[in-house]
């Protein structure tokens, strides 16, 4: 079963909440599909993926890259990391052209970044002190990790990475900080309102971060994760003893339940390029159609 809206008309406070998702009037514009997922009937177990439009402003929307790093300690990760980044990085050079924000956060390799200018631009934002957090349910996650998910026998966990994967390029107005603190200082500077984050690992660093959903959300930043580009730490092996790509999967639909929505890489790549053929500024009249 798919429900599918045109329009935010949703019942739960939660789904209601997505009808602020409005484009600013100025600046170029995008719609995209989100999938939240729904428990239709409380005597039943079962949730359903629901379909709303979210439309946004590219200028005070942003991408962070969540933790791609060059190696991984799992040889499984550094693999799958590798394909999300040839993937990702066409994905980066269509939002800086749309003018969305890209913050690189590649978490405990600042040191090696320390001269670049996107970080010193993150380092000179204002301090602004976020509000008190919301108070966001959440429930366990639906695999078992707690083996570190690793899928690579023989691999045991360490510090293997000092940068961020190269695949990945850097544009000279992106930004690159792994501290929640200082990332939110860039977003109130720059009136970011949108989160769009992707890559690993979704059931770890890509909820827990200090940059990552949860905080974010709780500070009442919009959250959207880019479910085609990211993926989850899970070994097979453990609960509930199913494939990689089902495990991810099953993370993702834990995402879509309790934190945020998401969307794929295709239909955000889309609305930016419709969102560079619109013209850059809109009269107020114009917009409110």
């Amino acid at each position: 079963m798919r429900f599918y809206f045109p329009i935010l008309l949703l019942g739960t406070a939660a789904v209601a909440g997505l009808g602020m998702l409005a484009a600013e009037a100025a600046g170029p514009r995008m719609t995209i599909p989100l999938q939240i997922r729904v428990q239709p009937f409380k005597s039943s177990d079962a949730w359903e993926p629901v379909t709303v439009r979210g439309e946004f402003s590219a200028t005070t929307s942003a991408i962070i890259v969540c933790d791609m790093w060059d190696k991984h300690w799992c040889t499984g990760a550094t693999r799958r990391v590798e394909d999300i980044a040839r993937r990702m990085d066409p994905v980066l050079r269509t939002a800086r052209q749309a003018g969305i924000l890209v913050i690189h956060a590649p978490s405990e390799t600042m040191t090696f970044y320390k001269d670049y200018p996107q970080r010193q631009l993150v380092l000179a934002a204002p301090l602004a002190k976020p509000p008190a957090s919301l108070t966001v349910s959440d429930a366990p996650l639906p695999i078992d990790d707690s083996d570190g998910g690793c899928d690579t026998p023989g691999d045991h966990e360490h510090q293997a990475w000092s940068r961020e994967n190269p695949l990945l390029s850097i544009g000279a107005q992106d930004a690159i900080s792994d501290n929640g603190e200082e990332v939110y200082n860039l977003l109130r500077q720059r009136n970011i309102q949108t989160l769009f984050l992707m890559g690993v690992h979704a059931n770890m660093c890509v909820l827990n971060r200090s940059f990552a959903i949860k905080q974010m959300t709780r500070w009442g930043l919009r959250c959207i994760l880019v479910r085609d580009l990211t993926d989850a730490m899970y070994n097979p092996a453990r609960k509930p003893f199913v494939s990689h790509a089902e495990g991810t999967g099953l993370v993702i639909d834990h995402i879509e339940r309790y934190w945020c929505p998401s969307t794929r890489s295709v239909d955000l790549v889309a609305a930016l390029m419709r969102s560079l053929n619109q013209p850059q500024i809109r009269s107020s009249s114009a917009s409110s159609h």
